[in-house]
């Protein structure tokens, strides 16, 4: 099922700004519905929710977006607008990686990750980036491991140990992988960062069946946490919604959509029959 899994970025009541900052940036994007609680939108044709969930979680820089542009040129100019009311963590330059790259946080709390292609021809693209650090340093090959043989038609694409010799020898200096081919990066950074995953950004994964749902509600819980609403903590602490399919509609459904919510908020674990008959 295409956009099956799509990142959700917790916003304090600034979805829509951020949406409307974000979008004119970027390629093929626009904002493709909205609620007072949710708002959908694509940038360069990728599937993203932003969330008004308030001040409870603070993003933080563990999840980037990493964005290749076409052109030194392009990277410049995405660069010059996204810093716009941000910071950069690492400044804009040439690096032994790419010819033009740099980091920075957006006046939304976002990180991105901006380079330009390694080579001629190639597509910008978009592709949320984990970084393990602190507690999780070394684990993102277990992670990409566990991730991989919990979805089908998954693979990793990409993986470049650390080389030997290094203090961190063995491991991930850099990974690509796809999840039913939603594709994903990941590195283990060194280093004191004190960045950490947390609910300011989290994967959502659409379900057409309660089979599915209890599959991955289960594979990803182990090691973690439940929490409410088909919100989960898996054992590296990344956070990930296990949705109906249909849940929009419901959502949006004008004669349901208050009995929906009064069901919803008393489930861990969701129940799609539950949902619909509510």
């Amino acid at each position: 099922m295409k956009d099956s899994i799509y990142p959700c970025i917790w916003f304090d009541g600034q979805a829509k700004a951020a949406a409307e900052f974000y979008c004119p940036l970027f390629k093929n994007s626009k904002i493709t519905s909205e609620n007072p609680m949710v708002v959908m939108f694509e940038l360069n044709g990728t599937k993203m929710m932003g969330l008004n969930g308030g001040p409870q979680f603070k993003i933080t820089p563990a999840i980037s977006f990493f964005v290749l542009c076409e052109s030194i040129e392009d990277t410049n100019g995405l660069w010059d607008k996204l810093i716009d009311g941000g910071k950069a963590l690492i400044p804009i330059d040439k690096q032994a990686w790419s010819e033009r790259y740099g980091w920075l946080q957006d006046k939304f709390g976002l990180t991105w990750q901006i380079s330009v292609v390694n080579k001629a021809g190639d597509k910008q693209k978009i592709t949320p980036s984990l970084l393990f650090t602190g507690k999780q340093f070394g684990r993102a090959k277990e992670a990409i491991d566990h991730y991989t043989s919990i979805f089908e038609n998954s693979a990793t694409d990409n993986l470049i140990p650390y080389p030997g010799g290094d203090t961190n020898a063995g491991k991930v200096m850099f990974s690509e992988f796809n999840l039913n081919k939603y594709q994903v990066i990941a590195m283990d950074g060194p280093g004191e960062h004190n960045y950490t995953f947390n609910e300011g950004v989290s994967f959502v994964v659409n379900c057409e069946t309660q089979k599915e749902i209890d599959h991955y509600w289960n594979k990803l819980c182990e090691g973690g946490a439940e929490s409410m609403c088909g919100w989960l903590v898996d054992k590296f602490g990344v956070s990930w919604q296990i949705v109906p399919a249909n849940l929009g509609k419901l959502m949006n459904n004008p004669v349901k959509s208050q009995k929906v919510m009064q069901a919803l908020l008393k489930m861990r674990k969701l129940d799609i029959e539950t949902l619909e008959n509510a």
